[in-house]
């Protein structure tokens, strides 16, 4: 392996033009698939074709109106919304949100069909006609009817009569992230004129169209902000460690060049870009620094030492080409265990990654060593007999040995015991930080309105015309009324208050009769009657579907956890089970289902990739390093940092949502480089200079020790900096990666090499004839 990495040094340096230009054509080729990038605007993209939950929700909008909605919220400051002034406002924009690009349906207070009995006709018209002659009485009346309306209280106006909202129901194209992209816009443009005109009013807006919007928005935010971050901080670090211009130069463009081959390859491929995955150019920047390190620190260390350019170079590929390769690999697996996600976004994030992993590799031992040899480079002489910061603690590790692993032991076991501490939690308004515009305006709504989290169900009648049944709207009624037990549900609607209300109506508005019609006929013609009399647009599709033999049931719940949506969804299920005919059983669906299981869903699926990624890891290092004992030992510095870490994060923060899924695996490729790097420069002092383990531990301090600190402070800055993504899925996986890659550093030095010396302790039988390494 030496004599071939040898030969490949001379090569790449006698052909140094060459590879520099062939480098920089083949990157330029691929980088320009980049203009084949997009964004998604479609927050089903985060769940795959054969999610359970995605099929429902699918199923369930193919039956009865799109689901797709944007929200508008008015708060006036001055008091109530009932009065002249304000019933005005929310009647126009009831009115123009008509005008909303794909709008269907437009639901207010103002254009609430109410029903009432004249005569003996039943008049169904807009709660609100005409605003301006409204007397005090007048307006105390449809308050009062407003408030007493189960379609309308705690769901289009609050219960202080402070808030109300109007609700624009969308028919989007499929995949059309320009129409979505327009509606929304429309609708902000809306909420801001709106609010220039009353300066005394607030207007927020939600809903499932603002949400899907939100995630582009979120990935472009954190690709103009956090890339550029990365960079600077790369610079910074590089510039600090290396203290070489041509070293920081020839490192950036590696960095620069591999960032392009990833995403110019993710466009050929079609790849749409997510807030997950729009986070690879940061990580592939953090990552890529790691192999020019470890092949310049060793270049400089032997020109400090007197060796000329060409020779340093020559010797750094020597000892570095195998664990570089090792550690990329390991990397690659990692990342490729994503596939394994239940989330396609992060199949995306791992895929992109992982080539820009490969690509880092080939052209840090390619562009890198041709680039430094025709670039001038200017080196300090060491200072003689001055020991260095890595000599001392190595020298530390070993007089305290015994210490170090009982000491060590006692730590990883207290730590990890915070693991039970861990809550899963899953809340899909809460993935954007409260800096971002949807999150802000969706925390109003639910602190003024009503609640932003909806569980659907879809449930069977018997037979077709069978929603009029007198036992199935019975039991529609009881579930309904279960479910307002429920302190975590905030309203219902059901299609049993609009049979209620039309009972009373068609009887003199008799209180005594707001009641379900005790025959079937009767409620079918109370529907056929109420149908007829609706305008365009507020038809019964959204609740019933076309042969009557469905009905749809909305329930809107308080910010409750994803463990609770998941609980109340399925006591639903079974309460249906238990107490209605089998024909009624529905399970419940909707974005925020969705979104509850996906964190469970994706931790089991994930189960299995990370544990093919451990295999394949820890059989590539036996492999490599040739000695089964030393890949048996690596495997306690590879598991125990990502324990750790799950340890402080229960201990400090508590709860854990989609991100948590995915670090074990990605993490777990990045933790192994510095082990695999101590245990490459350990087992050449042990190989080829025959030595201790106590001496070859020396070695492995002295050799790599630096190296190890510059890359792993890198990675921990980098991922870091993804902390401050205003997406928390990228922020939860940025800071719970960068507390592993730390503790992983921390363990590899003091918990490693006494392993070592516990289980690797015996003396070398004979020191090679091989000629010694140098240090690195």
């Amino acid at each position: 392996m030496d004599r071939l990495s040898v030969s490949y040094a001379k090569g790449i340096i006698r052909w140094r033009w060459l590879v520099l230009l062939v480098t920089i054509l083949a990157t330029l080729g691929v980088a320009s698939g980049g203009r084949f990038l997009s964004f998604t605007s479609d927050y089903r993209v985060f769940f795959g074709d054969d999610n359970p939950q995605l099929n429902a929700f699918e199923s369930l909008q193919d039956i009865y109106t799109k689901t797709d909605n944007i929200l508008f919220v008015l708060k006036p400051n001055n008091g109530k919304v009932f009065t002249t002034q304000w019933l005005e406002v929310v009647q126009d924009l009831t009115e123009e949100s008509w005008q909303i690009p794909y709008s269907i349906r437009v639901d207010s207070i103002t254009n609430f069909q109410h029903t009432e009995a004249v005569e003996d006709d039943l008049t169904v018209a807009d709660l609100v006609e005409e605003t301006g002659g409204l007397s005090q009485a007048g307006l105390d009346r449809i308050e009062q009817i407003a408030l007493s309306e189960p379609a309308l209280a705690k769901r289009i106006i609050s219960e202080d009569s402070t808030t109300t909202g109007v609700q624009i129901t969308l028919q989007l194209p499929p995949d059309d992230a320009v129409a979505l992209d327009q509606a929304v816009k429309y609708a902000e443009n809306m909420a801001a004129n709106i609010e220039a005109a009353n300066p005394e009013l607030e207007v927020a807006i939600t809903g499932l169209a603002p949400l899907s919007n939100a995630f582009p928005a979120a990935s472009m935010a954190d690709m103009s902000t956090l890339t550029p971050l990365m960079f600077l901080v790369i610079i910074i670090f590089l510039v600090t460690f290396l203290r070489s211009f041509t070293g920081t130069l020839g490192t950036l463009l590696v960095t620069i060049f591999s960032t392009m081959v990833a995403m110019g390859a993710a466009g050929f491929a079609g790849i749409k870009m997510t807030p997950p995955s729009a986070m690879a150019p940061t990580i592939i920047l953090t990552i890529a620094i790691a192999d020019c390190v470890h092949i310049l620190v060793t270049m400089f260390h032997e020109m400090r030492h007197g060796t000329a350019k060409r020779d340093a170079i020559i010797e750094s590929l020597r000892v570095n080409m195998q664990p570089v390769f090792l550690t990329s690999l390991t990397t690659v697996i990692g990342f490729l265990s994503l596939n394994f996600s239940e989330a396609p976004p992060f199949h995306d994030l791992g895929n992109i990654a992982a080539i820009g992993v490969i690509a880092a590799w080939l052209i840090s031992i390619a562009f890198l060593p041709a680039f430094i040899a025709v670039m001038p480079v200017r080196v300090k002489p060491v200072a003689t007999g001055k020991s260095s910061v890595m000599e001392r603690l190595g020298e530390f590790v070993i007089g305290h040995r015994t210490k170090l692993l009982l000491g060590m032991g006692l730590i990883v076991v207290g730590t990890s015991s915070f693991i039970s501490k861990i809550e899963l939690d899953d809340r899909f308004i809460e993935y954007f930080d409260t800096t971002v515009p949807f999150r802000v305006d969706s925390d109003f709504t639910r602190d003024n309105l009503t609640g932003v989290y909806q569980v659907e169900f879809s449930i069977n009648a018997e037979e077709s015309g069978g929603v009029s049944s007198p036992v199935y709207l019975a039991h529609l009624e009881d579930f309904a009324n279960w479910l307002r037990t429920k302190p975590e549900v905030v309203h219902v609607n059901s299609i049993t208050d609009i049979l209620k209300r039309l009972n009373k109506s068609m009887h003199g508005d008799d209180e005594r009769w707001y009641k379900l019609p005790e025959e079937r006929d009767l409620a079918a013609q109370y529907l056929l009657l109420y149908e007829m009399s609706l305008p365009y647009g507020l038809d019964l599709n959204s609740q019933i579907n076309i042969d009557k033999s469905a009905s749809r049931m909305t329930v809107t719940l308080d910010n409750v956890s994803s463990n609770d949506m998941r609980e109340i969804a399925l006591e639903s299920t079974q309460w249906l089970r238990d107490n209605a005919p089998g024909y009624m059983e529905a399970d419940g669906s909707g974005a925020s289902v969705m979104f509850a299981h996906l964190a469970d869903r994706n931790i089991k699926s994930m189960l299995s990739g990370t544990a093919l990624a451990f295999v394949l890891i820890s059989l590539s290092l036996v492999f490599a390093l040739r000695s089964v004992k030393l890949g048996l030992i690596s495997l306690i510095p590879n598991m125990v940092p990502a324990i750790m870490a799950f340890g402080v994060w229960g201990l400090f923060v508590g709860q854990v949502g989609l991100a948590v899924s995915v670090i074990a695996a990605t993490s777990l490729g990045l933790i192994v480089d510095a082990t695999v790097h101590f245990l490459s420069k350990y087992n050449r002092a042990r190989k080829e200079r025959g030595e201790t383990s106590a001496d070859a531990v020396r070695y492995g301090f002295k050799t790599v020790g630096s190296a190890l600190w510059i890359t792993t402070a890198v990675l921990v800055a980098g991922f870091a900096i993804l902390s401050l993504s205003t997406f928390s899925v990228n922020a939860d996986m940025g800071l719970l990666t960068a507390i592993t890659i730390a503790l992983a550093l921390f363990i590899d030095f003091l918990l490693l090499p006494p392993l070592l010396m516990l289980f690797d302790g015996e003396k070398a039988t004979a020191a090679s004839t091989a000629p010694a390494a140098p240090a690195e």
